[in-house]
């Protein structure tokens, strides 16, 4: 019943709560007698210093474009939240970003979805300005209750050459953290470019010897610290049912996202699979994956829908390792980079399919890795020029 506590204890500890509870009580009932006989000025008084007596929560807010959503856009978010209690995001508006940086690589609604699928977010603006200007610096204080402004420690310049946190800066509500070194959505672009053109130049000699050079662009070294960072740090309970998905989740974006979400909601503990660089390039490509395994299994942790991921998860799903994870369903996508599964010469959901825990879902978007790429290829001037600044 709404209202009520269980406590757990002897009877002694249980006539104790009793006698405080009613306490409790004759307080609140004492206050509300002394409004009613003295006015509700003072009575006023005394609830707010009740209520100061609990701590307020630390408000902090973080925009960004968050374009192309990487590990690092999500580092630098768990290094915001971890300075305040709850964590508000502003997502800047396309037209935002198109008026200071060139046109976005993912629309608004897909960078929006990104940014709610945080772990770390707790709200989400939407269409915030590009700047923090003194108008929407009072609406974050007076409206949302902001305590601190937060931004990375890469400069962030207008294109009048101002800084575009100078006003948070002098009001004293301000805070920076560092930023993710090897990662940003410039870097990811010209991965792409590169592989775009290795890839072309490959076809056209019909050499091989491009293998998997988008990976080696990368200059991530993981830790086992920041997995960890990353990490839920919980096993599923001793009757979850454990729901299963796996792929390359290359260029992790909202298509994923909807995807893994959707999956969640089948069971109580969602384990992904993440292939490795060396099956994802068999499969998809000698220029594939974009992001190598670390990158990925890193963006696939920070989803809130996501419980735990095999880093270099097997191609075929076996019957031993549906036991070791004491999976109860194996799901995947209408939506995928390869749906053909059914007609390889060893389907990797067999098993699953012939112990009848395989099923297929609806994927909310279309959208897949190669749709991401797309955009890049199609627009490619207007990206080398706009894009490759600080993100």
């Amino acid at each position: 019943m709404a209202g009520s506590v269980d406590m757990v204890g002897g009877g002694g500890r249980s006539e104790k709560v009793k006698v405080a509870a009613t306490c409790l009580l004759l307080a609140a009932v004492g206050i509300s007698l002394w409004g009613l006989y003295f006015g509700d000025g003072e009575a006023k008084q005394w609830r707010g210093m009740l209520r100061r007596k609990k701590k307020k929560a630390i408000r902090v807010y973080m925009d960004g474009c968050f374009d192309m959503m990487h590990y690092g856009h999500c580092n630098a978010l768990r290094q915001a939240r971890a300075l305040g209690d709850e964590l508000v995001v502003g997502v800047v508006s396309d037209a935002e970003i198109i008026a200071n940086k060139g046109p976005p690589v993912t629309p608004h609604h897909e960078r929006m979805v990104m940014v709610k699928a945080v772990k770390w977010v707790d709200e989400v603006i939407a269409d915030a300005p590009y700047a923090i200007t003194e108008e929407f610096m009072k609406k974050l204080f007076e409206e949302h209750s902001i305590d601190y402004i937060i931004h990375g420690d890469d400069p962030c310049v207008l294109p009048d050459g101002t800084d575009a946190y100078a006003l948070a800066k002098k009001a004293g509500r301000y805070k920076q953290i560092k930023r993710t070194e090897g990662v940003s959505t410039t870097d990811i672009v010209g991965r792409m470019l590169l592989c775009t053109r290795e890839r072309s130049v490959s076809e056209t000699r019909q050499s091989h010897s491009s293998l998997q050079s988008g990976t080696r662009v990368s200059h991530f070294l993981p830790t086992s610290r920041r997995i960890v960072q990353f990490s839920n740090g919980k096993g599923p309970g001793p009757h979850a049912r454990i729901v299963y998905i796996d792929g390359a989740f290359d260029l992790f974006h909202a298509g994923h996202v909807e995807i893994l979400r959707i999956a969640r909601g089948l069971g109580d503990f969602l384990l992904v699979g993440i292939h490795n660089d060396q099956t994802v390039s068999a499969k998809r490509g000698t220029h594939r994956p974009i992001m190598n395994l670390h990158e990925r299994s890193l963006s696939v942790l920070a989803c809130r829908y996501v419980d735990e991921v095999i880093i270099g998860a097997p191609w075929e799903i076996s019957k031993d390792m549906i036991t070791t994870f004491n999976i109860s369903s194996v799901v995947h996508g209408t939506v995928a980079e390869n749906n053909d599964f059914e007609k390889e010469e060893s389907n990797p959901y067999a098993v699953p399919i012939s112990m009848g825990i395989f099923k297929v879902l609806d994927s909310p978007l279309d959208i897949t890795t190669t749709t991401i790429i797309k955009r890049i290829v199609s627009n490619n001037e207007a990206y080398q020029v706009c894009l490759f600044q600080t993100v």
